[in-house]
């Protein structure tokens, strides 16, 4: 069975119209996505390029090539565009519409007006840049775990290749008996049916990457303390329920840390909840940046923080822990020209063993915690296992639960 360009065309722009359309009712569904609404104009300016194609020999060369190739490069030019706001990253203007101007400047150019070739070869590699660059800005937002990122990628990579072999394959390739050269050879037919199917399975994958981006937005909000961006109580305690189950394979010390912000409530009263929140943040940005990338930090609720530090020595824990009791005091001087000047105390277990679950260490370093509250606050206290060891073998009821955080948050 022979296939038949003018009908490919047909059926191309119905296919680019109906996917534009549907992306743009995707969008509407969640305007949250914005790259959505471009893919889905890209699709629909690629339907008005066939379709000026499609007018080929009833109109001027200057519509249905110059005119219809400017507008084919700027369609790859917004799905370049939507993959870079899909990854948060500005539109660029001159770039968006750089190929096209490139296109209708050189298309005057003597030279190139009169070689086939050359223009099929110019078209040809405006559009591979635009694909590999969108290939590109898809590879570059890697570390977020979309699985459907990959198959995005490669499918526009291996569409970008054949556009760029299409001048020496379609030397190679034969043509028709009537010798038509824009609609009658067999390259043109297989580059036609192909950008047909990658039009549609590209449109379903994007779809699929939006949904997949939403999807796993949920999924990590109910892990995410609102107010300083941080783990909150159910991620850290999952999070070190894992990292303590390594220790069974690979045994290494690790410290964990209760923090709890001295007189937080004087502090809202004082200075109002607006400043609070701000304290919080501070709170969560210094103590973010005095840990590793490899520890475990999060917001266990209120004022109160803790945070896993993996391979932790006692000295280690407490030059850490001393090193977030001072930047604290220093960033909180002055908060947003109110002389605030909040402190924070610190309990530390340190575990060389994976004999206590993650509510056990945390009830041992709350222990530590109320030592250092009654001591003066702004300080630091570490508990030893062996003496929570100790106590646990003596049936101390409170050694390896978490105890009661009242008496210690009012104070």
């Amino acid at each position: 069975m022979n296939l038949d360009v003018n009908t490919l065309f047909l059926v191309t722009i119905y296919v680019e119209a109906i996917l534009g359309l549907l992306l743009l009712f995707a969008w509407v569904q969640n305007t949250a996505i914005y790259a959505v609404a471009w893919w889905g104009f890209a699709d629909l300016l690629r339907a008005a390029s066939i379709m000026l194609f499609g007018m080929y020999g009833t109109v001027s060369d200057l519509i249905s090539i110059d005119l219809a190739n400017a507008v084919l490069f700027t369609a790859f030019a917004l799905t370049w565009t939507g993959a870079r706001v899909f990854d948060h990253r500005r539109p660029l203007p001159i770039l968006l519409f750089g190929g096209a101007a490139l296109w209708l400047v050189l298309c005057h150019v003597p030279s190139i007006a009169a070689s086939w070739d050359i223009r099929v070869l110019l078209s040809s590699g405006i559009i591979t840049a635009y694909t590999w660059a969108t290939a590109y800005e898809f590879w570059r937002g890697r570390s977020e775990p979309l699985v459907s990122r990959w198959p995005a990628i490669f499918m526009l990579f291996a569409h970008g290749s054949l556009y760029l072999l299409r001048t020496p394959l379609g030397a190679m390739l034969p043509w028709t008996p009537d010798g038509n050269k824009v609609f009658q050879s067999v390259w043109l037919t297989v580059l036609s049916f192909e950008a047909l199917l990658f039009t549609i399975s590209i449109a379903f994958i994007l779809l699929a990457m939006a949904k997949e981006r939403t999807e796993y937005r949920h999924r990590t909000a109910a892990l995410i303390d609102p107010l300083t961006g941080i783990a909150n109580r159910r991620a850290f305690l999952q999070d070190g329920e894992v990292q303590l189950r390594r220790q069974t394979t690979d045994p290494r010390p690790i410290a964990v840390m209760l923090l709890d912000l001295d007189n937080f409530k004087s502090i809202n009263d004082r200075f109002g909840h607006a400043i609070g929140d701000r304290v919080l943040q501070l709170f969560a940005n210094v103590a973010g940046n005095c840990i590793r990338r490899a520890d475990l930090f999060g917001r266990l609720g209120g004022e109160e923080f803790a945070a896993m530090l993996v391979d932790a020595t006692r000295e280690r824990a407490m030059a850490i822990a001393e090193d977030i009791r001072h930047s604290f005091a220093e960033a909180t001087h002055e908060v947003e020209g109110r002389p605030v000047v909040a402190t924070v105390s610190i309990g530390i277990v340190i575990s060389y063993d994976a004999v206590l679950d993650i509510s056990a260490l945390l009830a041992q370093a709350d222990h530590a915690l109320y030592r250092a509250k009654d001591n003066g606050r702004n300080r630091i206290e570490i508990a030893s296992i062996e003496l929570i060891l100790d106590r646990a073998k003596r049936g101390v009821p409170e050694a390896l639960g978490m105890p009661k955080t009242a008496a210690r948050s009012a104070a």
